[in-house]
């Protein structure tokens, strides 16, 4: 749900887990070009990391890597099919569909969101009157982000809070209504900054627009086409399709306390804003699709890759995070994080070099070091 891989969501579950031997890391016999990304992926699981799974396209040739444990109690490694929950990277499919409604005609970037959601968005300075969709869609919108609320952070994030709550449903409404009890950070376009309230609120609007569910419609434009067949809106389901890994995190303490099994929640806590389910292989056949034009006509693609400044080294377009590494390389994708999984997807401009990856745990580990491996290494 955030921007980040490693997340700082946090979430509880009854039982403490004792940490297993990590297992090796493993991959598939066509390794060259990717030594640097296998010591990566090590590296990151001696920090702390339980396991992490990658996959990597570069022209036609495809290389998996695996390190440490898939389940801590079992001492099972993860796998490179591994189904796992990617958070933030929902918004780049939210996103999609957006613009895919856009070039048939059937909304406008430039349409404010009071004109969708009549009087959703108001209240303590809040007005979805100045508020555009485009807005919504780079985080430039001002609104207040639901998931930083103090309340929502002790109820899902923090360990008793989780305990209790995390098989509670919470529509979009609610999550909305969170967000607009605050007054906004900045007025309309005039900033930018992260807020998952924003993809609720453009998930919202895909309901509206075409009188279905944002989930069907990702499913029916993005999903089927491409067929993702490890990719999932889950909705309220609380399991990970198999073959998966148990996710864990070290709730509200330090990379020193014990570890938690949070697999189970319910992830409408995340909505439209982050709560997909999806594979390596998958996300990296989605942005390649994506960044060639298969789902998006070209004026699209063009307003979707067009950015503004964010986070030091990385610029935000329509759904799509532009990262400029150290040794020159561009990629676009996007990360996500939500309790216990932190992920990361990116992809060259041209679609041609793609990796995407998983931590099954959210408090240690260098994302950036495996992404810089896997573009920059050797």
């Amino acid at each position: 749900m955030t921007a980040r891989v490693r997340t700082t969501l946090v979430a509880a579950c009854a039982l403490a887990l004792s940490a297993a031997p990590a297992a090796p890391a493993v991959a598939s016999p066509a390794t060259d070009g990717h030594d640097a990304t296998r010591r990566a992926l090590e590296a990151a699981v001696a920090d702390g990391v339980p396991g992490v799974t990658a996959t990597a396209r570069d022209g036609h040739r495809t290389w998996s890597g695996t390190a440490g444990a898939g389940d801590l109690r079992t001492g099972e490694p993860r796998s490179e099919r591994d189904r796992y929950r990617v958070g933030s990277i929902t918004k780049t499919f939210v996103a999609t569909v957006v613009l895919q409604l856009e070039a048939e005609g059937r909304l406008s970037l430039d349409d404010t969101v009071d004109a969708w959601l009549p009087g959703v968005v108001e209240g303590n300075g809040n007005d979805g009157k100045r508020i555009t969709l485009r807005q919504l869609l780079n985080h430039t919108s001002g609104i207040y982000n639901y998931t930083a609320d103090d309340e929502f952070a002790r109820t899902y994030f923090t360990r008793d809070g989780f305990l209790e709550h995390r098989y509670d449903t919470v529509t979009p409404r609610q999550l909305v209504a969170i967000a607009t009890a605050h007054e906004p950070d900045f007025a309309p376009g005039t900033d930018w900054r992260y807020s998952n309230t924003n993809y609720i609120l453009a998930g919202m609007v895909i309901e509206e627009v075409t009188g279905r569910p944002y989930a069907e419609e990702v499913r029916r434009r993005i999903i089927d086409p491409l067929k993702l067949r490890a990719t999932s809106v889950p909705g309220t389901r609380t399991t990970l399709p198999r073959p998966s890994s148990r996710a864990y995190s070290k709730l509200d303490g330090t990379a020193t306390e014990p570890t938690y099994d949070v697999t189970r929640l319910n992830p409408s806590l995340a909505g439209a804003s982050g709560e997909m389910i999806s594979s390596s292989a998958d996300l990296n056949r989605f942005y390649t699709a994506l960044l060639r034009g298969r789902l998006l006509p070209a004026k699209q693609l063009t307003e979707m890759t067009t950015t503004v400044p964010a986070r030091p080294g990385t610029a935000y377009g329509l759904g799509l995070i532009k990262r400029q590494l150290d040794c020159g390389v561009t990629v676009w994708g996007h990360a996500g994080g939500i309790h216990g999984s932190s992920s990361e997807a990116v992809t060259t401009r041209d679609g041609r070099h793609a990796l995407a990856f998983n931590f099954n745990g959210d408090w240690s580990g260098d994302s950036d070091a495996v992404i810089d491996a896997e573009f920059c290494g050797d």
